[in-house]
């Protein structure tokens, strides 16, 4: 049977040594960001159009190349760099040219960025540009957005879903 002496006197070291972990894990309160304030996080991975187009093969490069590698279409595996803008109730805030992961460059872009902004209706312009041309944009859209005190508006990238969407 277990003395209760020692039984109490393990409480006590065990409350000794836990109870400043406890203290100060809540204590002293901090936030990192103002009050009243609130974020835009904008993140998305999407690759671009390849740098050049496929071309076709003719019947002699096709003889010329072992049989296991006879693909009618040569296409080059380097994607281009992203162009992505983001304005905030008409002033630039962020603009970027994402270039392609991998060691080919024929990985996706990706963007993280988070940016505090004042909690009220905000409009948001996102441009992104993924293909081979030199200027305007492949995929525009345009948010009018109330952002609360203290929350978090989430913005993504995907295509197939019709582009930029909000979270």
């Amino acid at each position: 049977m277990p003395d209760i002496r020692k039984m109490i006197g393990l409480a006590v070291v065990l409350v000794a040594l836990f109870w400043p972990v406890g203290y100060f894990a809540d204590t002293p309160a901090w936030r990192h960001d103002e009050v009243g304030a609130a974020q835009i996080k904008i993140s998305f991975a999407h690759g671009g159009a390849h740098k050049t187009a496929c071309r076709r093969r003719s019947a002699a490069e096709l003889r010329a190349l072992p049989a296991n590698m006879r693909k009618l279409d040569d296409c080059p595996r380097e994607r281009v760099a992203l162009a992505f803008v983001f304005e905030l109730d008409g002033k630039p805030i962020h603009r970027a040219s994402l270039p392609p992961t991998g060691l080919s460059g024929d990985g996706p872009s990706h963007f993280y960025g988070v940016f505090p902004v004042p909690a009220e209706r905000h409009e948001i312009l996102l441009k992104l540009r993924d293909s081979r041309r030199e200027d305007g944009y492949d995929h525009v859209q345009r948010f009018t957005v109330d952002i609360a005190p203290g929350r978090n508006l989430a913005i993504d990238f995907r295509p197939n879903a019709g582009g930029f969407i909000l979270y």
